[in-house]
């Protein structure tokens, strides 16, 4: 079987355009969730906006004059950063895009954008051939849209797709923006919380929506990588259309086959980039997946509390992210976490810290009981 290798990545959130600068705000412990009031909903909320100016100007220096959409600008931006790392080109026949997202385009229904933009913008197709179109890739890119874990799964399926001979590199990108849909639907759910997120933190009343885009980009070549995907897993704990199993065994499922397929054993795992929304069920529920695993002493962060919560883009962005702490040796802080609320007591990082690093473990979890794990680690 092949081996397949991660050649590079690129995030950008509200932290930053840069691994760089996500890293240096990330070991501070920092947040860009902020108080936000718009005509979404009726009361304020705690979210995670990417600066839209910004975004524009940094967008510009691209030169296109064609009209992209926000979170097109957004994808575009991440995957040319990414590829400009690598000797990787989407114009290859034997390279694939895979783009992961939950709702895509959707604000391109809102009543300010209908003049910007046609209707059919909103289609997730659409999206993927725009993308595509603005790299000539030779391919028609591949959507992935499975709830919250469709970040970790798009490098699942692309690992896979490598692993079979189907294609030597595969770029993929994940994608999400903060819209009155998102916001309207999480919100008649009660799932915010009053103030920034806390995950696994005894005071956690809620999440924070996030916006990003998120690019890693895969190859049977280690290139000059020194990190290879050594195994994944997707399981369905089939509980409820919104709520996770509350015992945790889909989730259990994916870590232990994705730990089987990787030929690991908990005391090989140096550390777990996990889902961490901060809500009652979801943090409760992977507390209790991680103790079955065998991985509670395992040091556990999640970037939620420090980016929010960017639904189709988590897993990509974050997987990125967790190869950077891989490369670096670091381990980044849970910000928001003062004090342990769940019933399985986890590691949950709480400072930034050096570690000897080899294995990492990256978790998702999703409605529709989605779960997902994949492990990446340095080869050799």
């Amino acid at each position: 079987m092949k081996d397949v290798y991660v050649v590079s990545g690129q995030v950008i959130t509200s932290l930053g355009f840069t691994i760089d600068e996500h890293f240096q705000k990330l070991e501070q412990g920092a947040t860009g969730i902020t108080r936000n009031q718009t005509a979404y909903v009726p009361d304020p909320f705690f979210a995670s906006f990417i600066n839209s100016t910004v975004t524009d100007i940094n967008f510009s220096l691209s030169g296109t004059r064609e009209n992209y959409t926000r979170l097109e600008m957004l994808m575009i931006m991440s995957i040319s950063s990414a590829l400009k790392e690598s000797d990787v080109s989407l114009k290859d026949a034997d390279t694939l895009l895979i783009i992961s997202t939950t709702k895509g385009n959707i604000d391109v229904l809102e009543k300010q954008n209908r003049e910007a933009f046609t209707s059919d913008r909103a289609y997730l197709s659409v999206l993927a051939s725009t993308i595509g179109r603005y790299f000539d890739s030779f391919h028609k890119p591949v959507v992935v849209c499975n709830a919250c874990i469709s970040g970790v799964l798009g490098i699942i399926h692309g690992s896979r797709l490598i692993r079979e001979g189907k294609y030597k590199n595969v770029v993929v990108c994940g994608g999400d923006i903060i819209s009155a849909f998102t916001v309207s639907g999480f919100w008649s759910f009660k799932a915010f919380g009053t103030g920034p997120c806390k995950p696994y933190d005894a005071g956690r009343d809620g999440l924070s929506l996030g916006e990003g885009a998120g690019t890693m980009v895969l190859s049977a070549e280690p290139h000059s990588s020194v990190i290879k995907v050594a195994g994944g897993s997707v399981s369905n704990d089939a509980n409820h259309i919104s709520g996770p199993s509350r015992t945790g065994d889909g989730l259990l499922a994916a870590i232990v086959k994705s730990m089987n397929e990787s030929s690991l054993k908990p005391e090989d795992m140096g550390y777990i980039s996990a889902h961490g929304t901060a809500t009652m069920y979801n943090d409760e529920m992977e507390s209790l997946a991680i103790h079955d695993a065998g991985l509670t002493a395992v040091p556990v962060n999640s970037f939620k509390g420090a980016i929010g919560h960017t639904l189709g883009a988590a897993g990509v962005i974050e997987s990125v992210l967790a190869v950077e702490s891989l490369k670096r040796n670091r381990l980044l802080p849970s910000t928001g976490f003062e004090t342990g609320g769940v019933t399985r007591p986890i590691n949950v990082i709480k400072t930034a810290a050096p570690a000897k690093l080899v294995h990492v473990l990256k978790t998702a979890s999703g409605f529709g009981g989605c779960n997902a794990a994949v492990i990446f680690s340095k080869n050799g």
